[in-house]
């Protein structure tokens, strides 16, 4: 293993390679990027966090994913930065910095999954793992014009992989071509496509969460004939509220008893956050939980055999300097409403990258019901 020179916004650890994969795969040539939430082998975990680091021991094994990945010939060219404990949309790690964002220079790289993203923009890899709990595969693939996949809740394994909030955390990818995107998919999604339809499917009330500019670049991608159907989205932001008090409960239980005593350890962001989950009551966590498990039946029926476009984020991604913490305030919300019908529903979606007039890079999202991921890869490649 050689070491090299390395972004440490964008790297943790990076090799030529970290690992070779097997030779004869059907990944063979291509590399791969993993992000600090994954076990891999003699390394420890951070996270995203350096004192989590300091503290972790090394792995035994890879996680089953990395280590399917290998087998399938990609070679792990190292591990890249992420929001702490996946726990952001931002990419902007108090740490370790942002990393960059090649298509939009000077705007942010989009998170969690942000380090993984960047490596592959910047040509650094072929593929990007990530996990993407509330859009932290879509919202960087939306940002930085790449494709990506959030599979289906459960259907590919998250064993070796850090939790945030089980009951929504997904394992994802990156990369800039949708062959390759579908050919990941052969090796980590068990089953095949199906017999389902594939009527190509607009929500106008989707649309309109997005800034014009995005709305106007998703309406203008046609792939096949596409049928305008209006939805009852009266309930949309208490399913979003939901989710996202759901979520924090989880984070804590999971996270809790390690950050009791080092919430201080965390930037600023981030430790809001996890106060805010350390203050969810049960009666609050058993409402949400009332909440999303009557959303998720919704939304299953609302999608039912079609293939559902939207927008991947509400807005191209912020810019950077003076005024941030105030953009990124006001894009949470409505991407959060857009990013959660997917997470709540269990749900596949493919982010396909477009441009905005300005050419700005920003996504549709395709998603589609429970187990239909190749269907969506087949789709897209």
């Amino acid at each position: 293993m050689t070491l090299t020179s390395w972004d440490e916004r964008v790297w943790r650890l990076r090799a030529d390679p970290l690992v070779p994969g097997l030779a004869g795969g059907p990944l063979t040539g291509s590399s791969l990027a993993v992000p600090d939430v994954y076990d891999v082998a003699g390394l420890a975990m951070g996270a995203g966090n350096p004192d989590r680091l300091a503290a972790a021991k090394p792995a035994d094994d890879d996680a089953p994913v990395v280590a399917a990945l290998l087998a399938a010939g990609a070679s792990l060219t190292g591990i890249t930065q992420i929001d702490e404990f996946g726990y952001a949309l931002t990419g902007a790690n108090a740490h370790y910095g942002t990393p960059p964002n090649l298509p939009a220079p000077g705007r942010i790289s989009g998170g969690s999954s942000s380090g993984s993203a960047s490596a592959v923009a910047l040509g650094e890899v072929s593929i990007g793992l990530g996990t993407d709990t509330a859009g932290a595969i879509r919202v960087p693939a939306s940002y930085q014009g790449l494709f990506g996949i959030r599979t289906t809740h459960g259907t590919v394994t998250r064993a070796g992989m850090l939790p945030l909030a089980p009951s929504f955390d997904a394992v994802g990818w990156m990369t800039r071509t949708p062959g390759l995107l579908a050919r990941v998919g052969r090796v980590l999604v068990p089953g095949g496509t199906t017999a389902a339809g594939r009527r190509w499917t607009t929500v106008p009330d989707l649309l309109d969460l997005a800034d014009a500019d995005v709305a106007a670049a998703v309406a203008a991608w046609r792939p096949g004939r596409m049928r305008t159907i209006a939805w009852p989205l009266d309930e949309l932001g208490r399913w979003r509220d939901a989710l996202v008090t759901l979520q924090a409960w989880e984070a804590w239980q999971v996270h809790g008893t390690w950050l009791e005593s080092r919430l201080d350890t965390l930037g600023p962001e981030v430790r809001q956050r996890f106060e805010r989950a350390r203050a969810v009551s049960v009666e609050e966590a058993g409402t949400a939980h009332a909440v999303v498990d009557a959303a998720r039946a919704r939304i299953r029926e609302l999608v039912g055999d079609r293939v559902v476009v939207l927008p991947a984020t509400p807005t191209v991604a912020p810019a950077l300097g003076a005024g941030l913490p105030e953009r990124l305030a006001a894009t949470r919300a409505p991407t959060l409403a857009l990013t959660c019908i997917a997470s709540i529903g269990g749900l596949p979606a493919v982010t396909v990258p477009l441009r905005t007039a300005d050419d700005l890079p920003c996504g549709a999202c395709l998603v589609a019901g429970p187990g239909r991921d190749h269907d969506l890869l087949d789709l897209v490649s």
